[in-house]
């Protein structure tokens, strides 16, 4: 099997047991935090996926660092994920859960270039209509861009919304271009 599929029956397990214990939320967070902590810290990563260290003292440390900081079935979940040799999985493993509870939660992560920052009031109002534009509740992440010049750029999944002034000055040119180009092939008529 493909990574990314272990990874997501892992992760839909992970939501199951999250929505029958302590809820989502919290394990969203434990699992966010442990990917976290396995991606940053190199060191951690080795001790981890290295072979050579027991899977027991691998557990031991996994249960001494997490006992009390993450919901006990969540610890539980990553010593199975240890038992099944799969720990170098629990980054996608907390990107794919994190992909269910959003799916769960009616949430689209829309990525959001704009030429200059946003106030408050024209975040909230793009939110509101991106929102009504999918059909669920958009959760933006604002880029700033000068180079679109103005206007908004909007990468939902595989669909892009270019409503940059940078695309609609391009477009603009092109037609002028192809306006001049027909219309330079007529020949004066002599009168």
């Amino acid at each position: 099997m493909r990574d990314q599929t272990v990874a997501r029956n892992y992760a839909e397990a992970l939501f199951d047991l999250a929505r029958r214990h302590e809820g989502l939320e919290a394990f969203g967070e434990g699992i966010a935090m442990v990917a976290s902590l396995v991606d940053d810290d190199p060191r951690l990563r080795q001790f981890l996926e290295t072979p050579r260290i027991d899977a027991e003292a691998k557990k031991s440390a996994l249960r001494k660092a997490l006992g009390g900081r993450v919901p006990p079935m969540l610890v539980n979940f990553l010593l199975v994920v240890i038992d099944k040799r799969r720990q170098r999985l629990i980054g996608t493993i907390a990107t794919e859960f994190a992909a269910l509870v959003d799916e769960h939660e009616n949430r689209a992560h829309v990525e959001v270039t704009v030429a200059q920052p946003l106030d408050d009031a024209t975040s909230a109002a793009l939110t509101e209509r991106l929102s009504r534009l999918l059909g669920k509740t958009a959760v933006p992440h604002v880029r700033v861009d000068p180079s679109i010049i103005g206007g908004v750029v909007v990468r939902a999944g595989d669909t892009i919304y270019d409503g940059s002034l940078r695309r609609r000055l391009s477009r603009m040119r092109r037609q002028l271009m192809t306006a001049s180009l027909s219309g330079g092939n007529e020949q004066p008529s002599q009168g």
